[in-house]
């Protein structure tokens, strides 16, 4: 019998299934109950080659026979939990193994990626069993001591994880920020050091999620010196903060790439300068020197907002906007189709706002390390549903060393223009 043939007969009954909305919830569960019990059955009929009690006929038909059922196990899917019972074979020159239903498995993949998105939505530890039971049944095979086992799991996967090699990267763009992380019995929020790989294929994936000090030069030294020493190869440019120890870091390991400084940052750092009667206009004169569509207007509209600082008396901010702008510009020299992605952090920044504020409210954390593999669970869970890069096709170009003036692609001969220019300055 196949699986449509199964559920026709499931479904047939004299006078339909008399269902009211208030018994759905349990009869949907009996239904897919049944189909799944159904399907373990036809697993072991195409096994054998035949039905429950029919002979043998045919000489290439499996020699074992079916020897009652197993123990009642409970799984646990997102739409609830079920009981059900394998199908026991004996006599098989190899151990049956289902396909549908392998041994010691009694939750599906989407409720073990469930239970990291509630613990960081605000749930305690303790808290689990009553949550997860409202949402997948009282018979949910859900405990403290199931959440600590899973925990320990994680953080075996996390070492691992950790640890791979990284050879076969092609890593275009690196995005790198100190994320903050309210540990509970520490005075001050403990950092993770953060790296995301914008490779070639237009994926964006972590690298990197480690404890570690944001403002170190050596931290962040000693997380890149990890990560060449795993087979990484050195990014073309890296976005970060301007706070960050990763630009001196950069120098010790990586010389020759380009950094690239976060306008977000470097705006509420300008912002703070100015009265909060004139912080609308600055802003709207910030985001136009952004947002200019060439580094020769980009210095021109600098021009404009000193000249506007100095006017209302803001020689701080005038001062400001000076520090680093070589590294706030460096996106011109790349695609302008890319130029969204390279100007701030954001792509670091949003999957993890909403982790920051989970760990800064719950503060159930007594060391950050202990909010690592769990934190990094989560960021895997988010990484499938990042995306892409903008115009994935001129990424192998980047890689490869093409050269960009203003987001627009140099021919060779405007290269080495550029090139000898650069030496007789």
């Amino acid at each position: 019998m196949n699986t449509r043939e199964l559920t026709e007969t499931q479904e047939r009954t004299p006078e339909g299934p008399a269902v009211v909305f208030e018994e759905l919830e349990s009869w949907v569960r009996s239904q897919v109950q049944r189909f799944i019990q159904g399907l373990l059955e036809e697993e072991v009929t195409d096994l054998l080659g035949r039905r429950k009690s029919e002979r043998r006929e045919n000489s290439e038909a499996a020699n074992g026979y079916r020897n009652g059922y197993g123990k009642e196990r409970k799984l646990t899917m997102s739409c609830g939990t079920i009981k059900i019972r394998r199908p026991r074979v004996s006599h098989l020159e190899q151990r049956f193994e289902s396909r549908v239903l392998p041994l010691f498995v009694n939750r599906t993949k989407e409720v073990r990626d469930l239970l990291p998105e509630l613990y960081l939505h605000g749930l305690a530890q303790g808290d689990f069993e009553l949550a997860l039971r409202g949402l997948l049944g009282d018979e949910a095979p859900l405990s403290e001591a199931t959440i600590a086992r899973l925990k320990t799991k994680w953080q075996a996967e996390y070492e691992e994880w950790s640890n791979r090699r990284l050879d076969d990267l092609e890593v275009v763009y690196l995005w790198v920020d100190g994320i903050y992380v309210k540990a509970g019995l520490e005075k001050e929020k403990a950092c993770l050091q953060v790296a995301l790989a914008g490779l070639t294929d237009g994926r964006k994936v972590f690298i990197a999620i480690q404890p570690g000090h944001r403002e170190s030069t050596e931290s962040w030294s000693e997380m890149l010196r990890r990560l060449k020493a795993r087979g990484l190869k050195a990014p073309r440019v890296v976005v970060g903060d301007g706070h960050l120890g990763i630009w001196a870091a950069l120098g010790n390991v990586w010389p020759e790439v380009d950094e690239q400084r976060c306008w977000n940052h470097r705006m509420l750092n300008l912002l703070d300068k100015v009265s909060k009667k004139r912080q609308a206009q600055a802003k709207m004169l910030l985001k136009e020197m952004m947002y200019a569509p060439t580094v020769k207007q980009a210095v021109r509209l600098k021009g404009v907002f000193q000249a506007w600082c100095r006017k209302y008396g803001l020689d701080d901010a005038a001062r400001l906007i000076d520090r680093d702008w070589d590294r706030m510009v460096t996106y011109y020299q790349y695609p302008k189709e890319h130029w969204v992605h390279l100007r701030t952090t954001n792509p670091v920044e949003s999957p993890f706002s909403r982790v920051r504020l989970r760990t800064d409210a719950s503060r159930r954390y007594k060391k950050a390390e202990n909010a690592t593999a769990l934190i990094w669970k989560t960021m895997m869970i988010s990484e499938r549903h990042f995306r892409r890069l903008n115009a994935p096709e001129l990424l192998a170009d980047v890689y490869s060393g093409m050269q960009y003036a203003d987001g627009v692609r140099l021919k060779s001969v405007e290269t080495d223009s550029i090139k000898r220019e650069e030496v007789a300055a």
